[in-house]
């Protein structure tokens, strides 16, 4: 299974020059009242609590603070090979940045080691932009005073990053119960099953435990494949991934002879005006041929045309 979004924020004045400087292959840290240099930059001076003005240019190259080893990656990660996770001063400021350290071996890493900035090709104003560090070369060592003191010289400004978006993914294997295997082969032969709580005989799709009772589904029970909006949102905006167009409508509908409704898609031929609660609706299928051990056998459901479900046959599942 995949959950998956794409983390989009606007940056601001400060760390949108930041990621204006990663672009351009700089590090920029901020100074505070007190003198210290931050990297990452802060917005705000923790003293003063002042908005930062001025930043500073720091060098490339820095010391391990500390540092942990991953040996075995997980996707999405800095690098696909065995690497350090590592806090790093840079050469020119006063605070730790978090990030990859491509070292090689766990012999290779260690805290005091100097690492040098290795810079991803092409670069597009983001974090990502440092692809890792990895260990310094002997012309990359500290020169006097290098660690208390940002670069000389004013910054330039450049054009600033004003939007950063990161695709954020979980995948993840999830091993199924004997009612969830119940459940999921029977959508697989195109008919949906639930299973009756032996205390409130309430039945339960997909069967779960008993919320009330607190006790193990009991017998199975086949429940049909129409029945009736509960409630429902009208999706208006478009989002990365999204696989229908604007405006469609996802309801939660409860299934003739089921205690619980579930979640689908309602679809009514772009008019999203007509959908309401109480209204019935059935089950459209996919092709047979495309059907597999999932929900999504179920392609949406749409109005049967049949006359709206009375208040109170719905009225406890709003």
């Amino acid at each position: 299974m995949t959950i998956a979004f794409d983390y989009t924020r606007s940056l601001g004045p400060v760390l949108g020059r930041f990621m204006a400087g990663l672009r351009d292959g700089r590090v920029l840290g901020a100074r505070t009242s007190d003198g210290r240099v931050h990297v990452p930059p802060l917005e705000f001076d923790s003293r003063t609590h002042e908005p930062i003005g001025d930043l500073v240019e720091v060098s490339p190259t820095g010391t391990v603070v500390t540092w942990t080893w991953v040996a075995h990656p997980l996707e999405g990660q800095p690098l696909s090979r065995p690497f350090a996770w590592a806090l790093i001063r840079l050469d020119g400021a006063d605070t730790a940045l978090l990030h990859a350290v491509d070292a090689g071996s766990p012999e290779q890493i260690r805290t005091g080691l100097r690492v040098r900035v290795k810079w991803a090709d092409p670069r597009r104003g983001h974090i990502g932009d440092i692809a890792c560090f990895e260990p310094a070369g002997p012309g990359d060592q500290a020169g006097p005073g290098a660690a208390a003191g940002a670069l000389d010289g004013p910054v330039p400004d450049r054009e600033p990053v004003e939007i950063m978006t990161t695709p954020i993914r979980l995948r993840y294997r999830h091993t199924t119960s004997p009612e969830e295997d119940g459940y999921l082969r029977a959508l697989a032969q195109g008919r949906i099953v639930g299973q009756r709580c032996p205390a409130c005989r309430k039945v339960y799709v997909p069967p779960r435990v008993c919320p009330a009772d607190g006790v193990a589904p009991g017998a199975v029970v086949e429940v049909a494949d129409r029945g009736t909006v509960t409630t429902f949102c009208v999706v208006n905006v478009p989002f990365a991934g999204q696989r229908l167009d604007p405006p469609y409508v996802v309801a939660q509908v409860l299934l003739d002879g089921a205690d619980i409704p579930i979640p689908h898609l309602i679809l009514t031929g772009g008019d999203t005006s007509g959908v309401r609660m109480g209204m019935r609706v059935a089950a459209v299928w996919r092709d047979r041929i495309d059907w597999s051990f999932t929900p999504e056998n179920i392609a949406h459901f749409e109005p049967t045309g049949e006359a709206d479900a009375a208040y109170e046959t719905y009225a406890e599942h709003l």
